[in-house]
């Protein structure tokens, strides 16, 4: 493949952006190919170079690249009427109608414009609704660009994970192992009259996808509602991909007290949201004292975007369908696997899929083993592997992969067959 146009556009870039990139994830190795434009579930680089995009803008595009006409009209329609106001539209109303109708948790709803956006707000809802200090996260779990969870360590012994951090951020953050009760009921016993809230994925999808083990998110709830803290599920990812549009919380069956939502909430336009039960959402101002405000929060094409998307699958087998390929994208990688890397794991469920390089072939539990794997040979070789056989796959060992609507049968052969060859 030729790609001197992209070599050229990331010269240019380096100069006025730091590593080349507006987000760490894309500064892959050696340098990044340029999106010119999406076809479908394929995107074509600066240089004409074609391929089938797993990445799907690292989860939002669950129709890929074609939006369905009537998404595109919305769209339209919107931007038409002109681009924002300032002030309330009817299309916030009616979205937050529709989250609130089909997602178990959500009473009420607050819209705001990026994930990270939303785990901040629910995080300090849930120190201001408590009058608590401490956030329970997961070790390996990813809830944005956020200081109350960028840290590393054990509960009790944080520090912040990058520069920029105070020290003393970190001593109000517990981590904890994912899928460990035992750990759970620990951090509880000794800090639980300070804990405001547990803040995880119900799947760590941003860790190589580590799904919860039986019990396991019961076990936090019983937690949550024993010493009055609040359990907060992040959906940025897994919100209306895993479970349909009931998401994680309907396909596990257990009902948070505020969940965060962004991506195909907001029909691939930047997005946030924070909902939950009426009596919680309602701390933020201006009906409560917890401050939360936004210029372009409710954005109307944002909103008409994500409204329209969810409205088309409800309508039409958009989830039996990318769940369908999803599943003989898990099945024949790992029968490619159990050939010529047994000691390979393929993860995911629903549309999300990932091969993860464990050594031992062990399924990881939580985010440490997901470490642990062959992220070097994943970042240097494979990928670079499947993109020179036109597979685009997100950059790194620990990011999730994702079908979209317009993938076909035959984008999962393709794959397949470059799986063979470069695994």
């Amino acid at each position: 493949m030729n790609h001197e146009r992209s070599r050229a556009l990331y010269d240019r870039a380096l100069s006025v952006t730091p590593g080349g990139v507006n987000s760490s994830v894309r500064a892959t190795m050696p340098h990044p190919f340029f999106i010119e434009r999406g076809d479908g579930g394929h995107v074509i680089d600066a240089d004409g170079n074609r391929y089938v995009d797993w990445a799907m803008g690292y989860g939002p595009l669950l129709y890929g690249h074609d939006v369905p006409e009537p998404v595109e009209a919305a769209i339209q329609s919107t931007v038409s009427e002109g681009p924002m106001y300032g002030a309330p539209t009817e299309i916030e109303v009616e979205h937050a109608e529709f989250v609130a109708r089909h997602v178990p948790s959500v009473e009420q709803i607050r819209f705001v414009n990026s994930g990270t956006e939303a785990t901040v707000s629910a995080v300090r809802l849930a120190r201001g609704y408590t009058g608590r200090d401490k956030i329970v996260v997961m070790q390996g779990g990813y809830h944005g660009a956020q200081e109350s969870t960028l840290v590393e360590g054990a509960a009790g012994d944080a520090s912040p994970s990058t520069a920029g951090i105070p020290e003393e951020f970190a001593q109000h953050t517990l981590p904890i192992p994912f899928n460990d009760p035992e750990a759970a009921h620990e951090v509880f016993e000794e800090h639980g009259d300070d804990i405001a809230g547990v803040l995880v994925e119900p799947i760590l999808a941003n860790k190589g996808i580590v799904e919860p083990v039986d019990g396991y998110h019961e076990t936090l709830r019983d937690l949550c509602d024993d010493h009055g803290s609040l359990l907060v599920f992040d959906e940025v990812i897994t919100g209306f991909r895993v479970g349909g549009l009931q998401c994680a919380q309907g396909k596990f069956g257990v009902t948070p007290d505020v969940t965060t939502f962004g991506k195909i909430v907001g029909g691939g336009f930047p997005v946030g949201a924070i909902g939950g039960k009426a009596e919680i959402i309602e701390q933020f101002t201006p009906s409560g004292n917890v401050f939360q405000s936004g210029t372009f929060s409710g954005h109307p094409v944002t909103m008409a975007a994500g409204h329209e998307y969810l409205k088309y699958a409800a309508k039409h087998d958009v989830y039996e369908h990318v769940n369908d390929l999803g599943q003989r994208l898990r099945d024949g990688i790992r029968d490619i696997c159990e050939d010529q890397a047994p000691e390979y794991t393929v993860v995911g469920t629903d549309s999300l899929f990932k091969t993860v390089f464990t050594r031992d072939g062990e399924r990881p539990k939580n985010g440490a083993d997901v470490a642990r794997a062959d992220t070097e040979r994943w970042e240097r070789v494979f990928w670079q592997e499947m993109k020179d056989r036109g597979i685009f796959l997100t950059a790194n060992q620990f990011e999730s992969q994702f079908v979209s609507y317009a993938h076909t049968e035959e984008d999962v052969e393709e794959t397949l067959d470059a799986y063979a060859e470069s695994i």
